[in-house]
């Protein structure tokens, strides 16, 4: 491929609605182009990088005895619905209507289409195990794209299945697919970690995700000295001990005017009502949290979340918690449709099934049987003081929605948590019966009796592996590609116009090119100066780079190595040797 003839046009500045590394690089460098809002076309750079994640993944899940196939991207409305997940996904849907007035969708994801299929070919305990994949195009309606190809509204997966006749079957596909992803995400060259996940609407029991590590990330996760991780929504809480209260003074309200927050109330407790052992501090006030869910049928819910006033509600705990339910603002015409709500000052007493406003009330697990709270009277200007769970109030059930944080205890009792962001790029999960049981997929078992059907999933974010590598694989001038997923072997530039020069850079390439290199040859000649070339070389990120400059009429020429910046004077009849090595 030479520069002349390749549909590339690199750019000096970055777009201005990039905000991570790999989306500024990977259009700058003329791998991707944005079309919409989370939706890119693919250049011939970006193809072949695509290509050689393909190919990894390929390999691997050959390796394990999956087997490949193709469903279509245009899918039918009957089986989402069988699982109820035509209505479960809401608005992330793309839905349409054919000719005729079908419902159809753009296909999110595809368990209802490989369970249907093995359940139209297979009927006996002889034909499992199985496992199956494909490397497909995926479309959600994401409210919110960004990043480039990190997060967008469509975007290629590999997502397989497995399928066993009982669980020591699952446990063994699950294994096998785990490892299989371990080599994956080793040979793509960045640094990872694997987590425990929540299984949210997928469903299932055991399931983890790998995440690429990068400050970039839109995941955060937790880690322990003593091997703990997890993805931050699916954290435990080390919940205290239920303590008596026997001897802890009746609650009494008093008037706190002026105190909506809370560290205005803080402050005027220590003012007003100091303690005699400490001061008061936000973690002995009780903090409660309105907002709305927004149903996938469209019916509208008011939740209240009690939690310590020194902690905040982290959003995408409290999605896992509730999905498939959206989590919406509490607005002004909500408070206006429940008047027994004090803004500023409502309290356990206006909450919960059994309260005038029927509001369902969850805490959060630290707010155990006789733990004392300051929270609000539910009357404007006024707190309850010494007001303890299970004598004073109790909640209709437990929510994981309060933020984790750095030091929090690990979950196993190994050690203070620490935390650190990155980018999911795996999931595994055991599905079991979920959706055999649905669609009724069952076979006969050795003893001629129907069983049904235990399944895993496993997905991969394909396309998002090359942004995820380039999150990872960049420097100050461009990327830095690992070698196995770089478009070239060797980027070959011919820095000067002497005719020597330009014919000696000619056979080069065509010597390189028949030793099986490939090779990007920049023979751009009169149109660009040789910096531009370099930086251009730069900003690509192969690996390997070799000028043929004023060196060649000595029989040397210059290789660079991208990742380290090494330069090394080579002669022409070494070459080939010193790629090769």
């Amino acid at each position: 491929m030479r520069m002349t003839r390749l549909f590339l046009r690199t750019l000096r500045d970055d777009p201005a609605d990039a905000e991570v590394p790999s989306h500024k690089l990977l259009v700058r460098a003329g791998y991707v182009r944005r079309v919409a809002p989370g939706v890119y076309s693919w250049l011939p750079l970006g193809l072949k990088v695509l290509a050689k994640v393909e190919r990894i993944i390929r390999e691997e899940m050959d390796e394990i005895g999956a087997q490949e196939v193709r469903f279509p991207a245009l899918l039918p409305r009957e089986p989402y619905e069988a699982t109820n997940r035509w209505t479960e996904y809401g608005p992330n849907l793309f839905r349409l209507k054919d000719r005729k007035g079908n419902d159809m969708l753009l296909g999110p994801t595809h368990e209802e289409m490989f369970t249907l299929l093995v359940k139209d070919l297979y009927s006996s305990y002889k034909d499992l195990p199985l496992s199956l994949y494909q490397i497909q195009t995926k479309y959600r309606d994401e409210a919110r794209p960004r990043a480039g190809i990190l997060r967008g509204r469509e975007f290629i997966m590999k997502d397989s299945y497995s399928f066993d006749v009982d669980d020591a079957g699952l446990e063994a596909a699950y294994q096998a697919h785990r490892a299989a992803y371990v080599r994956i995400f080793d040979r793509l060259g960045f640094e990872y970690v694997i987590v425990k996940a929540d299984s949210g609407a997928m469903g299932g029991s055991a399931s983890e995700e790998f995440l690429a590590v990068s400050p970039t990330g839109e995941d955060t996760f937790v880690r322990s000295p003593g091997g703990y991780s997890a993805n931050v929504e699916a954290v435990t809480t080390v919940a205290p001990d239920p303590v008596p209260y026997d001897g802890i003074p009746a609650a009494h309200a008093e008037q706190t005017p002026d105190t909506p927050t809370i560290d205005s109330l803080v402050d005027h407790l220590n003012a007003a009502f100091p303690r005699d052992d400490r001061s008061w501090e936000a973690g002995d006030t009780l903090k409660n949290v309105l907002v709305i869910l927004r149903h996938p049928d469209g019916t509208r819910e008011p939740l209240a979340i009690g939690l310590p006033g020194d902690r905040e509600v982290d959003a995408k705990r409290l999605e896992t918690q509730v999905a498939p339910a959206e989590v919406e603002p509490f607005e002004q015409k909500d408070f206006a449709a429940h008047p027994g709500l004090v803004k500023g000052y409502i309290g356990p007493g206006a909450l919960g099934s059994e309260s005038t406003t029927g509001i369902r009330y969850l805490t959060d697990p630290r707010i155990v049987d006789g733990t004392r709270w300051v929270t609000g009277a539910d009357v404007q200007g006024s707190h309850v003081i010494d007001l303890v769970a299970g004598r004073d109030f109790t909640s209709d059930g437990t929510i994981e929605a309060a933020e984790v944080r750095a030091g929090d205890p690990a979950p196993d009792g190994s050690g203070p948590l620490e935390l650190a962001r990155g980018i999911e790029m795996g999931h595994i999960f055991q599905l079991g019966r979920k959706y055999a049981e649905v669609l009724d997929l069952k076979v006969l078992d050795q003893n001629g009796k129907l069983v049904t059907v235990t399944m895993g999933s496993y997905g991969v974010g394909v396309s998002r592996a090359v942004a995820a590598v380039a999150e990872y694989a960049h420097d100050e001038s461009g990327l830095v590609w690992p070698r196995e997923l770089a478009p070239f072997d060797v980027h070959l530039i011919v820095a000067g116009k002497d005719e020597t020069v330009v014919a000696g850079a000619e056979q080069v390439y065509a010597d390189l090119v028949g030793e099986g290199f490939d090779v990007l040859f920049d023979d751009r000649l009169g149109k660009v100066s040789p910096g531009v070339k370099f930086k251009d070389a730069e900003l690509i990120g192969v690996p390997t780079i070799v000028v043929v400059g004023k060196g060649f009429v000595d029989g040397v020429v210059e290789v660079k190595d991208r990742s380290t910046g090494e330069r090394r004077d080579v002669p022409l009849v070494d070459l080939v040797t010193a790629l090769r090595d």
